[in-house]
């Protein structure tokens, strides 16, 4: 049943300990208690679970929490919680908010007592009520609420952000109102929900509040009057059904005639009226928060796993097609069935509910749980048990939950619907809404993100649910919503013209004359959106006008056949970028050999040379993909590494050299003579305003100090506090918008004859990532906005040629543009500075603007754990400083140097990546030995990992051995956390060994860690054969040297263990093989 969260601090009862008096038990761990409030201090009050997972992680599988006048008892692991389910021991006794509940629906089925008899009548004549035939009887009904939430998505267009959770606890809310009851809420036609229904939040709300108070009664006077004012109007309103009802007899089969007409086949008693209004808002209550957060929670998994999105809507492809659901369908979708149970496994909407015990009792023959005590059942954790479900029970795999595995499940190891005979008993109901719209969204839409950046956030109230999670939807094969409308109805489709429906779906289209074009990027990083903003940019120059630029994910299953396709995206570790993988999914299950006839494309790919395996993998595989489903490749693809810094020269060499060239010849374009002012109009003023960036939230700076001693590179520790709700694991990034080092802006300020409080405002025709159309300080954008020290682009040096004034800094700038060009790339020669070296160039400040790539954010390895403060994070970085290769002054890394210019009290605009599943510590950690392996600031993630593991001992358990090794120059110089590391190895966290490289003596004559960590190779062995999982983070030569380190070894163990000879080669492929199962990296430049 349903808790309000904070008032969990009220269940349990009173408890005096016994444990001293039996020392054949174990002591239940608990966290350091505070003086009379005891464990209050513990908890997130606004996000407790957050607060319960943390001290899970900490304690273990159980662990109490004591309150003034009370304990609970949370029982993690599934060997546990099985033992609660146990109804001879335990029983579920409603308390805290279920008891204030009571005030409102009295002894509703779930907030009623065991014992008291209208529980046993109501529950003995609502069962045939919930039968498989009843609710097949209400699929007419349930049809018609989906297809009005099908109707508004499909009407509002494919722009629209949908507010997820709120448009689904509608969908829920007048599914069970118009089922239960005949009655109509009406949520989709009106934009104030029904007094009925806020009453009913208010009412809940408060039933949580209440057990929480402190102060006298009289305090709380105007909140209790709007409590019962609540209750009255629940109960009217629900009164007032029940007697239309009875005055005007119906033949519905719902749940309300069941209790009308009822008769217990027990006592041969009817329900009272007052019972039966007790139940209407029972239902109510219980069944549209639960099923509105599962469909919420399972279309955030869907979107976050595309194999798991297309499998399920193949599934409805298959089975259903086009046409018309209907109840026959919904048992035969096994695959949408293990996905929503998947999706109760890890985001149960109730992840925890209470039982209390019977009598003094043992769990697990050690653990003694008080009668009357309160123990919790923590699904959140439990459901996560790595003895049940493997080390990757975190991840959200559906095939796991396929009927066959799901029924093989240990008993009581899945439990989102409760236990027992106080369990859900709207289960079949819930469950066939939840699947007709499932099915009813994925048979017609495509989904994405509205932020593809977006990770889950909780919201907690009665249940959890996402928080700020909204996605978009687009109508599929081409459909317009008059056409959806016909199909939902089960009449024959209208036909209308595909072009006109894709001019419909796109009312945001990007603007511009000429042949449209299509412009889909895929980016994580901004680097491919920057190129695709530069793509739409150029193109009125030559002839086409953009109709859409947006993340390949929209164009799932819908690429356009009137208009050429550009698509522009990166590889990362051999897979799509967050906001590519569904386009990927689908491109690469293409059967049919003539699905895209009629598509021209053209592909242009990123990728970083140090990834061999996988370089350019995914544009490679999408423009080989596109080209065999039947799609028409207009050029060769385009390809650059960002490993050498030559994205956008690489990009526009493409644009200039191959794409534009043949387009032309292609569709008879022709190009626009561009006079060298054109691109973006500036206007300087002088007021002052103030701007926001909107893709990062503001973390405030804690505390910054220096870990390296004087005159060694420097490297610094960073504390920051998180934006609220943001949450990380240990091995996560942390995204930081950087700002330009202030010598640089005041440089670019200074060549423009600028004044310190200048504002500019941008104007233009042509596309641009730059704020337009209100007026910004000057230093401001050179400062936030634009990458000032981006290499100058060939395209970018022959426009300075067209600027120069003076004809020898014209012949010098045209060498550049051309024979000499590797000098720019080279030594990264900016714009900027080739203004300052050639000054006779008369640029306009609005086409120095427009040449320039807007400000992108740069990741850092999160150098903490959350069980250390799940609201700060720190990181750990080296500040870059170095002379310029150009010559001209000194080269300032961008980020480095903004981090390690902040000071405590300072802000800056973050977000919390989350880093591959691999790169995290495994699951069962006591069982799972660990082995890290880093250089210089690559010790970052691993500080994480031993600081998480020095907090789980310090907590009481035990943890599998873990080796950390660790390259540095020399003891006391830049060993960065050696203190931290020594008193966590005293603990038996880690065990450190360490390679200096400019002192070798010192560590045993071994100069670099790969140089160490063969020295230790018997150490190394020893956890390997146990099942380890290793990590590499550092430079790419940390990572090679790893890899022959042990690809040596590997040789040597298959001639010691099985006689056999292998190949360095042969040993090389068995290392790739393990890549992200047995071990994972994390290399930089």
């Amino acid at each position: 049943m349903l808790i309000e969260w904070p008032s969990i601090l009220s269940l349990g009862s009173s408890t005096t300990s016994k444990e001293e008096n039996m020392p054949e038990t174990t002591p239940i761990p608990e966290p350091p208690a505070l003086p009379l409030i005891g464990h209050v201090a513990e908890l997130d009050r606004e996000l407790p679970i957050r607060s319960f997972v943390s001290l899970a992680d900490r304690y273990g599988e159980i662990f109490r929490l004591r309150f003034p006048g009370r304990t609970l008892v949370f029982a993690s692991s599934h060997r546990l919680v099985n033992e609660l389910c146990d109804e001879s021991r335990f029983q579920k006794v409603p308390k805290a908010a279920l008891y204030e509940i009571r005030n409102g629906v009295h002894d509703g089925l779930f907030t009623a007592k065991l014992e008291e008899p209208n529980w046993g009548i109501a529950h003995r004549i609502l069962m045939p009520a919930f039968g498989p035939m009843s609710i097949r009887g209400m699929f007419d009904e349930m049809h018609e609420i989906a297809s009005q939430l099908a109707m508004k998505w499909a009407r509002y267009g494919p722009q629209h952000p949908i507010e997820v959770s709120e448009d689904f606890t509608r969908l829920a809310l007048d599914t069970l109102a118009l089922c239960s009851m005949g009655y109509r809420f009406n949520s989709y036609y009106t934009s104030e929900l029904h007094p009925f229904v806020a009453a009913m939040g208010d009412f809940l709300t408060e039933s949580g509040n209440r057990p929480n108070r402190t102060m006298p009664s009289w305090f709380y006077r105007n909140e209790d009057s709007k409590y019962w004012k609540d209750i009255e109007t629940l109960r009217k309103t629900s009164d007032e059904v029940l007697q239309q009802r009875k005055k005007f007899p119906s033949e519905r089969k719902d749940l309300l005639t069941a209790m009308l007409n009822g008769v217990d086949p027990k006592t041969g008693q009817h329900m009272t009226d007052t019972s039966i209004t007790d139940n209407l808002i029972t239902f109510l209550i219980a069944g549209h928060e639960t099923t509105s957060g599962l469909l919420s929670f399972a279309f955030y998994e869907l979107l976050k796993r595309p194999e798991a999105y297309r499998k399920a809507q193949e599934e409805i492809d298959t089975v259903i097609g086009k046409g018309p659901i209907t109840v026959e369908h919904m048992s035969k979708l096994p695959y949408i069935a293990a996905v929503m149970r998947e999706t109760l496994r890890l985001d149960a909407p109730i992840s925890l509910f209470s039982v209390t015990a019977k009598e003094d009792t043992l769990l697990a023959g050690k653990y003694l749980i008080h009668k009357d005590e309160a123990a919790l059942l923590f699904l959140k954790k439990s459901h996560v048990d790595p003895a049940v479900f493997g080390d990757n029970a975190g991840e959200f795999e559906p095939e796991r939950m396929l009927d066959e595995p799901f029924n093989k499940l240990p008993k009581n190891a899945w439990k989102p619907f409760g236990n027992g005979v106080r369990g859900c008993i709207g289960r079949p109901f819930a469950w066939q809404e939840a699947t007709l719209a499932m099915a009813m969204l994925l048979q017609n839409f495509n989904f994405v993100l509205d932020d593809p950046s977006y990770n889950l956030l909780l919201n907690q109230t009665l249940t959890v649910k996402p928080k700020g999670f909204h996605m978009r939807a687009t109508l599929r094969d081409g459909m317009t919503p008059s056409q959806l409308e016909h199909r939902l109805a089960g009449k024959e489709m209208l036909v209308e013209s595909l072009s006109a429906s894709v001019l419909k779906d796109n009312p945001s289209s990007a603007g511009g004359s000429g042949k449209p074009i299509t412009i889909l990027y895929g980016s994580n990083s901004g680097t491919c959106e920057a190129l695709a903003q530069r793509l739409a940019s150029d193109a009125s120059q030559h002839g086409f006008g953009v109709s859409k630029i947006d993340i390949l994910d929209t164009a799932n299953g819908n690429l356009p056949k009137d208009q050429p396709v550009f698509i522009i995206t990166a590889s990362y570790e051999g897979q799509p970028p967050d906001n590519a993988a569904h386009f990927f999914s689908w491109v690469e299950s293409i059967k049919d050999k003539t699905a895209l006839e009629g598509v021209s494309y053209a592909v242009f790919g990123v990728g970083h040379h140090d990834w061999v395996q996988t370089f350019h993998r995914i544009p490679k595989l999408v423009d080989a993909k596109l080209e065999e489903a039947g799609a028409t490749r207009v050029v060769d693809i385009g390809l650059t590494d960002v490993g050498n810094g030559d994205a956008f020269v690489d990009f526009e060499t493409w644009e200039d050299e191959v794409l534009w060239p043949a387009l032309k010849n292609k569709y008879g374009t022709d190009a626009t003579d561009v006079a060298l002012s054109t691109g973006l109009k500036v206007s300087i003023t002088s007021p002052r305003t103030s701007t926001l960036r909107q893709d990062v939230m503001d973390g405030l700076v804690v505390e910054t100090r220096t870990l390296t001693a004087e005159g060694e590179p420097v490297k610094k520790h960073i504390e920051i506090k998180l934006p609220s709700d943001q949450t990380y694991r240990a091995g996560d990034y942390l995204a930081v918008l950087p700002m330009n080092p202030e010598q640089i802006v005041e440089r670019a300020m200074r060549k423009f004859h600028l004044p310190w409080d200048s504002h500019i405002t941008i104007g233009g025709e042509g596309m641009t990532s730059l704020p337009t159309n209100t007026s910004l300080p000057a230093h401001n954008i050179f400062g936030a906005y634009v990458e000032l020290s981006q290499p100058a682009t060939k395209r970018n040096i022959s426009a300075l040629v067209e600027a120069a004034k003076n004809e020898n800094e014209r012949a010098a700038l045209k060498i550049l543009a051309n024979e000499s060009y590797d000098e720019v790339s080279a030594k990264r020669i900016s714009v900027l500075e080739l203004l300052e070296k050639y000054a006779s160039i008369d640029l306009p400040l609005g086409t120095f603007l427009a040449m320039l790539p807007p400000m992108r954010v740069r990741q850092y390895s999160i150098s903490s754990s959350p069980l250390w403060n799940p609201n700060h994070v720190t990181l750990t970085f080296s500040v870059l400083e170095s002379p310029s290769k150009s010559g001209q002054g000194v080269h300032i890394g961008v980020a480095s140097s903004f981090l390690a210019g902040l000071a405590a009290g300072d802000k800056l605009g973050v977000s919390v990546r989350p880093s591959h599943a691999a790169f995290h510590l495994p699951q069962d950690v006591e069982k799972v030995p660990v082995i890290c392996i880093a250089a210089g600031t690559g010790l970052a993630p691993f500080r994480g990992f031993m600081q998480e593991r020095a907090a789980m001992i310090a907590a009481g358990r035990k943890l599998a051995p873990a080796l950390l090794f660790v390259g540095c120059r020399a003891p006391g110089r830049d060993d960065l956390y050696a203190d931290e590391l020594a008193a966590w190895e005293k603990t038996g966290a880690v065990t450190v060994h360490r390679a200096y490289s400019r002192k070798p003596e010192a560590s045993g004559g071994h100069r670099y860690v790969q140089d160490m960590l063969a020295a230790k190779e018997d150490e190394v062995l020893e956890l390997w054969r146990n099942d380890a999982k290793l990590y590499v983070c550092g430079s790419r030569a940390v990572g090679e040297g790893v890899k022959e380190v042990i690809v040596k070894i590997a040789k040597m163990e298959a001639l010691r263990d099985l006689g056999k000879d292998v190949t360095a080669e042969e040993a090389g492929k068995w290392w790739e093989g393990l890549r992200n199962t047995r071990y994972a990296t994390d290399v930089f430049d």
